[in-house]
């Protein structure tokens, strides 16, 4: 059994659309993922969570559409997308959103207010769909997959998430959106978070992480919930992990720029001497674990 995934939105904090980000794509956070059966989970509702929509029901052709939404958390560039996520005005369609448990109620709060008619013609309320909001106290066990949770470091507080099949014990993909593993103030994090980090990310097929800085640019934004691109590659070998999807991209970054450093982190693999393939995540990227 296996996990499919696609990319429909790789940029962090703010849509950043134009010239200079057309290959790497200017969406917010949205991954689509299918299992071997057919169910969907969506990681994330940026902006992505907009064509991810047109794309649903073009290929649901009138079939009923039902899914589960994890959210990482509930910072604009992960909702936003929702009040533009077409399936959720269809009647008929079925959506859970999950989100961690200790912030749940906000999360909600924060999905119905961007719906509120002081920002948005169309309230929450009048969305046709069944949209119900479930809070994750620990993993979620469903048809085809098993979901583990992880409290990243990220200001407000994230999830990063697990994903297995069947009853394999190995992570088919590791999701980790918003997440700072440099030395930074602020956190209650244990003395040991990230050997408990490397433990969860241990042999994934996939690991998607959150690169929004260069080391230079790191220093000037620490305690921002973000990391570099060189930490990141550090975790992904310690973890063993198979492919390492670089995500969440700056929105100053350009395509261009993505590539150089999607260069240097290659180079760091063959300095160490180690298996890793690495790949900069980018709309429409299909991904089979």
């Amino acid at each position: 059994m296996s996990l499919t995934l696609q990319f429909w939105g790789t940029r962090g904090s703010i849509p950043t659309p134009g010239n200079a980000t057309v290959r790497y794509g200017g969406n917010t956070p949205c991954v689509e993922v299918r299992t071997s059966d057919g169910s969907l989970v969506i990681l994330d509702a940026g902006t992505g969570i907009r064509p991810l929509g047109k794309s649903l029901t073009e290929r649901a052709n009138g079939a009923r559409i039902t899914g589960d939404i994890f959210l990482s958390h509930a910072h604009w560039d992960h909702i936003q997308g929702l009040p533009f996520f077409s399936p959720a005005f269809q009647r008929g369609n079925h959506f859970r959103i999950w989100s961690a448990a200790s912030i749940a109620e906000g999360v909600a709060k924060a999905v119905r207010e961007q719906m509120s008619p002081t920002v948005f013609p169309v309230t929450f309320d009048e969305l046709e769909a069944t949209v119900e909001f479930r809070p994750l106290a620990g993993g979620h066990t469903d048809k085809g997959y098993a979901l583990d949770v992880y409290q990243v470091r990220h200001p407000g507080g994230a999830l990063g998430y697990r994903m297995r099949t069947g009853n394999s014990r190995r992570a088919g993909l590791v999701y980790i959106s918003d997440n700072e593993l440099g030395d930074a103030p602020g956190y209650e994090s244990p003395v040991d978070w990230r050997n408990r980090l490397v433990a969860f990310a241990r042999g994934a097929n996939i690991l998607v992480h959150d690169t929004m800085y260069t080391e230079d640019e790191y220093e000037t934004h620490r305690g921002w919930g973000h990391s570099h691109y060189r930490d990141v590659v550090e975790l992904a070998l310690d973890a063993d992990v198979r492919r390492l999807v670089l995500f969440h991209h700056n929105p100053d970054r350009t395509d261009a720029e993505i590539d150089e450093q999607l260069i240097a982190c290659r180079a760091l693999v063959a300095r160490r001497g180690k298996e890793l393939e690495v790949l900069a995540a980018a709309e429409g990227l299909t991904l089979t674990t």
